[in-house]
């Protein structure tokens, strides 16, 4: 621990970073069963399995229907940070405002991401032959989403951690 964290700070970092994993593993896990189907490793039942395991799933059944989960918990993550979170920390450290505008600004990036795969997620309802379609906007949301997550833990968790008070 940073010689300047507090236990305050480092109970929202954990909580942060408990949140970031948790959507990196979800993510790893929902496009580890597109392959499998897309392969024909698996048939859609057999993936249905895996998803009905996701903590996420929250008695989804399908697989268009946990994407779409997917897709909410990140849009409602990144309204908690630009909402409540991001103010907090602007407000009590300037010197973030750079960093915070960036990360705003990819929310506003990754939501359309997410837009595109339930765009592929409606279309594959009509024509199952279009999974390769989600499989490459799902591609397209791990890439922009995780170097997203990387950033906004390297540029503000040793902020995080100096707080006294809770942000969310």
């Amino acid at each position: 621990m940073a010689e300047d964290t507090t236990a305050v700070g480092r109970s929202q970092q954990d909580l942060l970073s408990g949140v970031h994993q948790h959507l990196r593993d979800e993510l790893s896990q929902l496009l580890d069963v597109i392959a499998q189907v897309a392969s024909g490793a698996e048939d859609p039942a057999a993936a249905r399995d895996v998803i009905n395991r996701l903590t996420m799933r929250q008695n989804y059944w399908t697989l268009g229907s946990f994407c779409a989960a997917y897709c909410r918990v990140v849009a409602t993550h990144h309204t908690i940070e630009d909402a409540v979170m991001f103010p907090g920390l602007a407000a009590r450290e300037p010197a973030l405002a750079p960093v915070i505008a960036r990360l705003s600004e990819e929310h506003e990036q990754i939501a359309d991401v997410l837009t595109a795969v339930d765009e592929a997620l409606v279309a594959m309802v009509a024509a199952p032959d279009r999974l390769a379609e989600v499989r490459t906007r799902t591609e397209e949301l791990q890439s922009q989403l995780l170097a997203h997550l990387a950033y906004e833990e390297e540029q503000l968790l040793p902020a995080i951690g100096r707080l006294t008070d809770r942000l969310v």
